[in-house]
């Protein structure tokens, strides 16, 4: 695994986190009960932000993570907050420096999830006896330190009935390092898992606060600085696209030409759907192509020379009752021969002919190539052959579509999307772009940028037509796959949260709005990519 690029911003799964804390506390002697303490302190600080006043209830499992959420409650009662404990273990059961932090507890002892004292059996308690919904009665904010960045699998017994109480009461939820129940290495959510207002996340955000399922359960994201001192050895293979993205644009020089300045080959379209390569066409001219060919069924090529856009070249291509043929395949080939990067599939329809015409495409054209749409519908069940391209490839599935590339369903992509686009990376040997307000972008040596967050302007349709303009541009001006599909996913967010604040609304925001806003993206320096962002943009 190389290192991550520098615009990218590292995100540390649980074996990296585990090691840094390892280090810290052998190679550079700050002891794990300092660390807990700093982590505590940071947690109360962010409550004070959010929650700086009434009642609290603190939910504590019997790890590192119960340890934490021991120290906010004894720091939170030292400034007379009102604080109920609920352990989900009996006290006996906490080691290490959890352990000491229970005996640090001043003030009342801690409860169990029924809300009796851990030193009261009953009979009833003895079988299990039903959680407590009073106890949100005397808490409005709740701090969650059940479980934390260690966590795999599927919560169980009384730790996943103090999350299904959580989420039951909708109170306003801290949650400690990850949410509960939530994979902090991957996002994934097997079972139960608390929905956060906020995570405040420890010396380095951990992939599963941005990934969904995971990034939904997280809310609002604080890093607290806990004191790991620098030079933390930590190999991340996931990392955050931050606006450094864009120095890796290149600029037009004086002497550029239209030529120079990357050239497009947009092919696909089909009878009824001539508007998606247009927008590609467009999109790849607003951001930075100097000369874009728009290849078409013969039937296709008049209305997109006529829709407004003089500056487009078009070439019609054989056809068949407006869906492009093997007898495209030769005047396909020469066109993209002259490009420097060739986006294939915007509108192209699923008939038969029209799916074998681009996979001949694709595994014959020597320009890097980016694949949407039906171009990738034509691969299904064969993402191996594109591992035969000897030019770069990067494919921009949403969920259905890579469904349909691996062979299963969308809520299996849905439910571990860093898996999925990480295994379609390995299988094409091309850069996977899997769309969705947590848009994955993955190499095949497994490493992985992920986007902050889109917009909801983007869930509408066209808009994925325009990202794959915006890459194939961005791939004709020279960038690397990688960069580009990154760059490129940077610029669309950015231009579609633009386009939301020119027309109003979110809702009222067309494909055209976006392409329109891609120059302003394009050059912006910073804003608008470090903040989790609402809502779902798909891409559509």
């Amino acid at each position: 695994m190389t290192e991550l690029p520098t615009w990218l911003s590292p995100l540390l799964d649980a074996e990296q986190m585990r090691g840094v804390d390892r280090w810290a506390i052998d190679e550079r002697g700050v002891p794990g009960l300092e660390l807990m303490e700093r982590a505590g302190a940071g947690v109360v600080l962010e409550l004070a932000r959010v929650a700086r006043e009434g009642p609290v209830t603190v939910f504590c499992g019997k790890g590192n993570n119960g340890g934490d959420g021991l120290v906010v409650a004894r720091l939170l009662r030292a400034e007379c907050r009102e604080v109920t404990v609920v352990c989900v273990a009996a006290p006996e059961q906490f080691t290490g420096d959890a352990r000491a932090n229970l005996d640090r507890l001043s003030g009342a002892a801690p409860v169990r999830l029924d809300g009796l004292p851990w030193a009261h059996e009953p009979a009833a308690a003895k079988r299990g006896a039903a959680p407590d919904v009073a106890l949100f009665a005397r808490g409005v904010t709740v701090v969650d330190a059940l479980l934390g960045t260690g966590f795999e699998g599927e919560p169980r017994g009384a730790v996943a009935d103090a999350i299904a109480l959580i989420d039951a009461a909708r109170a306003h939820t801290v949650s400690i390092d990850v949410p509960s129940g939530v994979d902090a290495s991957s996002g994934e959510v097997a079972g139960v898992a608390v929905r956060a207002s906020l995570t405040a996340t420890f010396h380095a955000a951990k992939p599963g606060l941005w990934i969904n399922p995971g990034k939904a359960h997280a809310g609002a994201v604080a890093l607290v600085d806990i004191g790991i001192p620098r030079g933390a050895p930590a190999r991340a293979s996931v990392g955050l696209i931050t606006p450094a993205v864009l120095a890796t644009l290149p600029r037009r020089g004086a002497a550029a030409t239209k030529f120079t300045s990357g050239h497009v080959v947009v092919v696909g379209g089909s009878l009824g759907l001539s508007g998606a390569p247009t927008m590609s066409a467009r999109a790849s001219m607003r951001a930075g192509a100097g000369y874009v060919t728009v290849c078409v069924p013969r039937s296709l090529a008049q209305v997109i020379a006529a829709s407004g856009t003089p500056e487009l070249m078009t070439r019609a291509l054989p056809e068949r009752e407006g869906i492009l043929t093997a007898d495209a395949l030769e005047p396909a080939l020469e066109a993209s021969a002259r490009g420097g990067a060739l986006a294939l599939g915007p509108g192209l329809g699923r008939d038969q002919a029209a799916l074998e015409f681009a996979r001949a495409l694709a595994r014959e054209a020597g320009a890097p190539l980016v694949l949407d749409a039906d171009g990738l519908n034509a691969h299904a069940g064969a993402l191996d052959g594109l591992r035969l391209r000897s030019a770069p490839t990067v494919l921009t599935p949403h969920a259905g579509e890579l469904a349909r590339l691996l062979g299963c369903d969308s809520a299996e992509i849905e439910r571990r999307r860093l898996h999925h686009v990480r295994s379609a990376a390995q299988q094409s040997g091309a850069v996977v772009l899997l769309k969705g307000d947590d848009t994955l972008i993955a190499r095949p040596d497994g490493l992985v940028a992920v986007s902050p967050g889109a917009s909801p302007a983007l869930a509408t349709a066209g808009t994925g037509d325009v990202l794959t303009g915006v890459i194939a541009a961005l791939l004709a001006q020279g960038l690397d796959a990688f960069a580009a599909a990154a760059a490129g996913v940077w610029m669309h967010a950015h231009a579609g949260r633009r386009a939301a604040l020119r027309v109003g609304a979110p809702e009222g925001v067309i494909a055209s709005d976006v392409i329109a806003e891609l120059p302003a993206a394009r050059t912006a320096a910073a804003g608008g990519a470090s903040d989790r962002e609402a809502g779902a943009g798909s891409g559509g």
